[in-house]
C-alpha cells in the first residue's frame, strides 16, 4: 500500500524524524481503524433497529451474519496498512508475511460471513413463528451441515491457491491418499455414510421415540451426527448408536403412529355362559359411544375360546390419542366399564380352578374312628 502522501505529510510539518514519523503513522493508522470499526458497530445498531420494523427476516439474518465479520474485516485491513508502516521502515522479514496474511484473513472473514449466515437461516426456516410451513428440523440440520462442510472446504482450496500451492495437486493427491483413508476407516465412511441415509429416508427425526426389534434400543432421539446418535433412554441414560447400525437393523417410530391399540382378553365363569351374550353386546355398545374410542377403526368384542377355567372373549379396539398418558387413562376407564357391565349382568370373572371327581366306591368309612377324625378336620 503506498503511504507516501501521509510520510511526505509529515516530512512537510517537520515532524522529527523517520523514526518518529513512524511511529506517528502507525499510531494514526490504528486510531482511525478504531474509529472506523466504533462508526460501523453504530451503523450496524442504526440498521437493526430499522430492520426490526419489516416483516422480513432475512434480512435480519443478513445483518447479523454480516456484523462482526464486518468489523473483524475493518481491523484486518487497519494492522495490515500499519504492519506496511512498520516495514516501510524496518524492514524486517516478518512483514513480508503482511501480504498473504491478509488475503488469508479476507477468505476466511467471506466464509465466516456465509456459514453464519447459513446458521441464521436453518433458524428461521425450522420456526414455526416465523415460516408458515416450517421445514423438518433433521433435514434442515443436515443441508446446514452439508453446505458449511462445502464452504469450508472451498475456502481452504482457495487458501491453499493464494499461498501458492497448486489445487490440481491437492486433488490429486487427496484422490489417491482417499482410497488409503477409506481402508482405513471403513467404520467411519460407513457411519458417516449411515448417517447420510437417516437423513435422506428420514426414518426418524430429533425428538422421536424409536426402538429396534432386533437391538436392544428404545428411547427419544435427542441428536443425529454424522457418526453417532444420541438417544435418552427411559430410564434417562444416554444411548449412542453408531450411524452405520441403521442400514442393518429395523427401526420402529412409536411418535409417528396414528392410533393406539387395546387388545385384552377377559374371561367369565363357566356358570355364566347365558350371561355371555349380553356382555359382548354391552361391551360393544359402550366402546362404539366411548369418547375416547376412534369407532372408525377396527372394532371387535368376540366370544374366542373355551378356557381352562373360564369363557373367554377379548376386545379389540384403537383409542384416538396417541399420547401415552391419555391412553393409559382411556384403557383403564374401558376396563372398569368392562367390570360393571359384568357385574350388572350378575356374572362374574373367572378365576384358574381345579375340581377333582372322586369314584363312588373310594369312601371315607365314618366308622373308623381315625378316618372320620381326618374326614372332620378336612371339612
Amino acid at each position: 500500500m503506498d503511504l507516501s502522501l501521509i510520510d511526505e505529510w509529515f516530512q512537510s510539518l517537520n515532524f522529527g524524524d523517520e523514526a518518529y514519523r513512524g511511529m506517528f503513522q502507525i499510531f494514526a493508522v490504528v486510531l482511525f481503524t478504531a474509529i472506523l470499526s466504533f462508526i460501523s458497530s453504530k451503523f450496524f445498531s442504526q440498521i437493526e433497529r430499522q430492520f426490526e420494523k419489516t416483516k422480513n427476516l432475512w434480512d435480519d439474518t443478513l445483518l447479523h451474519a454480516g456484523r462482526k465479520p464486518a468489523s473483524y474485516l475493518i481491523w484486518l485491513l487497519g494492522l495490515s496498512v500499519a504492519a506496511h508502516t512498520a516495514n516501510k521502515y524496518s524492514e524486517a522479514e516478518i512483514f513480508s508475511l503482511v501480504e498473504p496474511i491478509r488475503e488469508v484473513g479476507v477468505i476466511l472473514l467471506l466464509a465466516l460471513f456465509v456459514v453464519r449466515f447459513i446458521s441464521g437461516a436453518e433458524k428461521i426456516v425450522v420456526s414455526p413463528e416465523k415460516m408458515k410451513e416450517p421445514m423438518d428440523a433433521t433435514t434442515v440440520s443436515a443441508m446446514g451441515k452439508l453446505l458449511r462442510a462445502s464452504v469450508l472446504i472451498t475456502a481452504g482450496l482457495i487458501v491453499l491457491q493464494t499461498l501458492g500451492y497448486s489445487i490440481s495437486g491437492v486433488l490429486a493427491f487427496g484422490g489417491i491418499g482417499g482410497i488409503a483413508v477409506g481402508f482405513a476407516a471403513k467404520d467411519l465412511l460407513a457411519n458417516f455414510f449411515g448417517g447420510l441415509m437417516v437423513y435422506l429416508d428420514r426414518p426418524f427425526k430429533v425428538g422421536d421415540w424409536v426402538r429396534s426389534p432386533d437391538k436392544d434400543i428404545e428411547g427419544t432421539v435427542e441428536h443425529i451426527g454424522w457418526r453417532l446418535t444420541t438417544i435418552r433412554t427411559f430410564d434417562k441414560r444416554p444411548l449412542y448408536v453408531p450411524n452405520a447400525t441403521f442400514t442393518s437393523i429395523s427401526v420402529q417410530n412409536p411418535s409417528r403412529m396414528s392410533h393406539r391399540r387395546i387388545y385384552e382378553t377377559i374371561g367369565v365363569r363357566y356358570q355364566d355362559g347365558s350371561s355371555v351374550n349380553s356382555i359382548i353386546a354391552s361391551v360393544k355398545d359402550m366402546l362404539l359411544k366411548h369418547d375416547g374410542i376412534d369407532s372408525t377403526q377396527t372394532l371387535i368384542v368376540n366370544f374366542n375360546a373355551f378356557g381352562a377355567s373360564s369363557l373367554d372373549f377379548f376386545i379389540y379396539t384403537f383409542t384416538k390419542t396417541t399420547n401415552w398418558i391419555e391412553y393409559h387413562e382411556v384403557k383403564q376407564d374401558v376396563l372398569l366399564k368392562i367390570m360393571a357391565i359384568i357385574e350388572e349382568q350378575g356374572a362374574e370373572f373367572a378365576f384358574p380352578t381345579t375340581t377333582v371327581h372322586l369314584p363312588d366306591e373310594m369312601k371315607i368309612s365314618a366308622s373308623s374312628p381315625e378316618l372320620a377324625g381326618i374326614a372332620s378336620e378336612a371339612q
